[in-house]
């Protein structure tokens, strides 16, 4: 029965996606006497916390129930009071909690609160699940830095354009659709200037119901070379663009960008070009907790080769173009060996259409 509320307070967490970053993705679960009494999660960032929604939505009074909630309940004040403190008052009798707060600051403290009161916790239900469901808060809150998916789509010849740098389309509909699911769930959208040149992108989120947050659009874009008249200067969007650049940006172009609405970030130029690992530093300090990389492939070997991509979500048409000339996914310079292949590990694979997306993890080096 704990796995059975613990799986329903994860569903319930998945409904704020795209909505509470940077804060976590959470439900929690009621149940008195066999029955639910309530249920909440946290709708978004500034809003109340999961635990606070079920005691809300509660049809009786919940003294003597049993919370399941997915992720430690908090320990201090933040936009809404602490959790811990007002399960302890509602007079709930046991806790069951599917993972501990990742945050190394207040790890364990929310727990020590309910024990402190004689109610009952146990924890690491679901704990996998849970943790998986908030990658992006879990390395956001350890190490101030964003969550990085590199989004790519090939041909299965491993190509993402043709001699002639064709590339719409390579994938289906599908295909294309969860791309844009995946840019409602980040923070930011990072490109660079070479993809604005091309396509002229408006990086924003089209789900089929109109709804859906627009990402932060990043472009790196080394030398500001990008034209006032790009789309993504000239959007009707809630959310900034911002331009990373390095000391190379001509001054007036900068001002330029900044009357047209952009923010910008300078990086020093690290071989000639912007400083990945940096910018992603100053992302976080901005409080974008997670990006989606929708680069070319020599952003993408940029990114890799910098350790900033921590997951690959590549997207495979069955189609061939060939050509020698015709570009890949991941270009720079390249590995010399096998054994100095970057890896994949915990790897899914998901069939859309009659597209194929592989889901995987960067294997970090010991």
């Amino acid at each position: 029965m704990d796995i059975k509320y613990m799986q329903r307070a994860l569903e319930l967490a998945k409904k704020g996606i795209g909505y509470t970053n940077p804060n976590p993705l959470v439900g929690a679960v009621i149940v008195k006497d066999g029955r639910v009494i309530g249920e909440g999660y946290h709708e978004v960032y500034g809003g109340h916390h999961a635990e606070v929604n079920a005691f809300l939505n509660s049809t009786e009074d919940v003294k003597g129930a049993t919370m399941y909630v997915t992720l430690e309940p908090c320990s201090h004040y933040g936009k809404t009071p602490p959790c811990a403190k007002a399960i302890v008052e509602k007079g709930i009798k046991k806790v069951i909690i599917g993972m501990e707060d990742p945050n190394p600051l207040v790890s364990g403290r929310g727990i020590k609160i309910i024990k402190e009161a004689g109610i009952e916790v146990i924890t690491g239900i679901l704990e996998e699940e849970g943790r998986k469901l908030n990658e992006v808060f879990i390395k956001y809150i350890s190490t101030n830095r964003p969550f990085c998916t590199m989004k790519t789509a090939m041909t299965l010849d491993g190509k993402i354009a043709t001699y002639t740098n064709a590339s719409k389309w390579i994938t289906g509909e599908l295909s294309r659709k969860y791309v844009h699911e995946l840019r409602h769930r980040v923070a930011g959208i990072v490109v660079g200037i070479g993809t604005v040149l091309a396509d002229d992108p408006a990086l924003t989120t089209r789900l089929e119901d109109g709804t859906g947050n627009d990402p932060i659009r990043i472009i790196i874009d080394s030398s500001a070379s990008i034209p006032l008249e790009a789309k993504v200067l000239n959007l009707k969007s809630d959310k900034k663009t911002i331009i990373a650049t390095t000391e190379k940006a001509d001054k007036s172009k900068l001002k330029a960008l900044e009357e047209k609405g952009a923010e910008i970030i300078i990086t020093p130029s690290k071989n000639g070009r912007v400083d990945l690992p940096l910018l992603m530093k100053e992302l976080g300090v901005r409080k974008v907790d997670s990006v989606l990389l929708e680069g070319g492939s020599e952003l993408n070997y940029s990114a890799l080769e910098e350790g900033v991509v921590d997951k690959v979500n590549a997207f495979i048409a069955p189609k061939i173009i060939g050509g020698n000339e015709a570009k890949t996914p991941v270009g720079g310079r390249g590995k010399a060996y096998m054994g100095e292949a970057i890896k994949l590990n915990n790897i899914d694979i998901y069939r859309l259409g009659d597209d194929m997306m592989i889901e995987g993890y960067i294997k970090k080096e010991v």
